[in-house]
């Protein structure tokens, strides 16, 4: 999926703690297989316009996906994949490309996935590190592990405190927290951008314009899940945060803190 992830753990012994690393690192590679837009042969660059019968993870991510999309007035949208892979090739933002956006031509049915238009791309990620995360943290607790954090770049998920804390000390957008069993989410450009003839191009595109976002601002999204926490961040970072307090609320999350 494009990022590195990191695991933080809590054990009784040096071979539980190997049990746990290689269990939650099979899963993530297992789901960089069905979730990846950098790998060809992934699931999610299987899909096109011919309806295919995904894995339960891929339609959970895409389920969630399309209702917040609907929700937040197409501002999140995982159907954004022809901008992003411009922007990757530091190419134009075509209107072409922007033609080829749009989340009511995402088509879910009955666990089956279908592309509405031909040259569609999915891009999974606002969403898909945050589920992932999450994913890591139930195979921990699986094999007995409960005091964990998972880190994916911008994305946190976290499991019971330390042994004798009372949360997970993190720092987000500037400000300092503490978490247990939640995930919080930044999402932000202050790295990832490029100029070309004066003007700053951020990684976050807005998908209902298909420009790239020009301001510099950071922002970090508490959730009960990593995958809420991932696309909200990304939502509010977009449509800013006034616009989504509305939203966030509708998801039991909060903003935990902006910097510009």
């Amino acid at each position: 999926m494009g990022t590195l992830v990191g695991i933080t753990l809590y054990t009784r012994s040096a071979a539980e703690a190997k049990n746990a690393f290689t269990a939650a690192y099979s899963r993530i590679a297992a789901l960089n297989r069905i979730l990846s837009d950098y790998e060809p042969s992934s699931e999610l660059n299987q899909l096109n316009t011919t309806a295919r019968r995904v894995s339960p993870e891929l339609y959970t991510v895409l389920s969630f996906a399309k209702q917040l999309s609907e929700a937040s007035g197409g501002a999140f949208d995982v159907t954004i994949g022809p901008l992003t892979r411009l922007w990757r090739e530091r190419k134009p933002l075509t209107g072409e490309a922007r033609a080829l956006v749009g989340w009511r031509e995402l088509h879910l049915n009955s666990g089956e996935v279908r592309l509405g238009k031909p040259g569609m791309r999915l891009d999974l990620g606002a969403i898909g590190k945050g589920f992932a995360a999450d994913e890591m943290l139930k195979t921990l607790r699986g094999v007995g592990i409960t005091r964990a954090l998972i880190a994916a770049s911008g994305d946190i998920v976290c499991g019971d405190a330390p042994p004798g804390q009372r949360g997970w000390a993190l720092e987000a957008a500037g400000k300092r927290i503490t978490l247990r069993r939640a995930a919080i989410s930044t999402s932000g450009d202050t790295n990832q951008f490029f100029e070309k003839d004066g003007r700053r191009y951020s990684h976050i595109l807005d998908p209902r314009t298909g420009a790239a976002l020009s301001d510099v601002l950071e922002v970090s999204v508490v959730a009960a899940n990593g995958m809420t926490a991932d696309a909200l961040a990304t939502t509010v970072r977009i449509i800013g945060a006034q616009a989504a307090a509305g939203l966030v609320r509708r998801y039991h999350a909060h903003i935990a803190s902006m910097r510009g």
